[in-house]
């Protein structure tokens, strides 16, 4: 599936100009649109354990975020145009080649004191199908943005969703090029766990609820050069009782080598899922997964890896892992103090195949708290606070605690 990305772009940007007289489809362009900026203050402080670094990793910084999406003009067809601009400023700055990935580094490997990049994506619309080319953040089991630093990741390419089917979601797509979240420019399509150059990275899936409570999902993608995955999900919801549910979410890949980008060491199943009891303001969850096969469970650069098992730090993705989690949240709101939210997790990974390592084991132990302001001049204003201890055996990487601290807030401009 091969796309001219730049004529592709140029063409829609011009159709979508030219539809525009002076008529109700100029007003439904401009009344269905809207534009937001997302303020995201954080502090990050990381102290690498058995690293023998003297002083922890200390980043702070504030990122901006501009959305802009319009609406679509009258017709059969409708075009409309989206863009998204961003920009980084530090505000402190810790060691030199910090790798907290919170600022963009320079080439000294020094901090820079700003940053900042954008992105235009043309759409087109035709009944409840649309067709958006250009900068992309695509949220689906085979490839996940990344949105947890200042700046999120993007990506540029071309995606068809279609809802013209009850029930039943499609998306089909090719991404071309990688903004990672702490870089200023597009990069080649990457595996994440070498950084090795790939070709062109092609999805299609989608998602079919057959009621209310239950939902399935397949999904395909393949990263030239590197490895093709399939994927099944399963997501339920049973009550019961009065104020009592039970929710199964499972996730089953299965990802094959493709060619040179990797080396040939990908063929593995990894299976995954929570299981999760909601009463009353309390979550609670337990985990697990099995990655067997060769090779570590492969998914984008720029991108997270869609497992239960993808917590604060660590992803335990690593060839062979066996992980559980136990996870407990509870919401305030049902003491009478709405906003204020709180959670808790510890996952153990274990027979863990790695370079020199054919028994690794490590764990992982977040604590979140949350309030987001519920009224008054400062209504919706978000804080949060993430504290993180990490530990690996057999040397498989480097222990860590890390706090970070989040200020969030989004301001409508129309």
């Amino acid at each position: 599936m091969k796309i001219k990305l730049g004529v592709t772009a140029q063409l829609s940007i011009c159709l979508c100009a030219s539809s525009l007289p002076i008529n109700g489809a100029r007003a439904d362009f401009i009344s269905d649109s809207h534009a937001v900026i997302d303020a995201r203050n954080m502090y990050m402080n990381r102290d690498l354990r058995n690293s023998g670094s003297p002083e922890p990793m200390r980043d702070w910084g504030q990122g901006f975020t501009l959305r802009f999406n319009s609406g679509f003009t009258d017709g059969v067809v409708g075009f409309g145009v989206d863009a998204i601009a961003q920009m980084g400023v530090k505000l402190d700055a810790g060691q030199r080649g910090s790798s907290t990935n919170l600022l963009v580094l320079g080439r000294d490997g020094k901090a820079e004191n700003e940053w900042s990049e954008a992105g235009v994506t043309a759409k087109m619309r035709l009944g409840k199908s649309q067709l958006s080319v250009g900068s992309l953040q695509p949220n689906l089991p085979v490839v996940m943005y990344n949105d947890t630093r200042l700046l999120a990741t993007r990506y540029t390419g071309a995606m068809l969703t279609s809802k013209d089917v009850d029930n039943l979601s499609l998306t089909l797509g090719q991404l071309t090029r990688v903004n990672l979240r702490d870089s200023t420019d597009n990069k080649d399509m990457a595996y994440a766990y070498n950084g090795l150059s790939a070709g062109d990275f092609d999805f299609a899936g989608g998602a079919y609820a057959v009621n209310k409570d239950l939902s399935l999902s397949y999904y395909y993608a393949r990263l030239e050069d590197a490895y093709a995955q399939h994927f099944v999900g399963l997501n339920h919801t049973a009550e019961i009782a009065s104020g009592l549910k039970l929710v199964t979410d499972l996730r089953y890949f299965h990802s094959l080598d493709e060619g040179r980008a990797i080396g040939g060491d990908i063929d593995n199943d990894f299976l995954n899922g929570m299981a999760t009891l909601d009463t009353q303001g309390h979550g609670f969850s337990a985990g697990w997964q099995k990655l067997s096969g060769d090779g570590n469970f492969p998914f984008l650069a720029g991108a997270d890896p869609y497992s239960v098992n993808l917590v604060t730090h660590n992803t335990f993705a690593k060839q062979n892992t066996r992980a559980w989690q136990l996870r407990y949240t509870y919401n305030f709101a049902a003491m009478g103090v709405p906003g204020l939210t709180f959670m808790t997790r510890y996952v153990q990974g274990r027979s863990i195949e790695a370079s020199g390592v054919t028994d690794g084991h490590e764990w992982e132990r977040d604590m979140d708290i949350a309030y987001v302001i519920q009224s008054g001049p400062l209504k919706d204003l978000s804080l949060r606070w993430r504290n993180v201890s990490f530990r690996s055996g057999n040397g498989l990487t480097t222990d860590l605690d890390e706090n970070r601290v989040i200020l969030g807030y989004q301001i409508a401009l129309w």
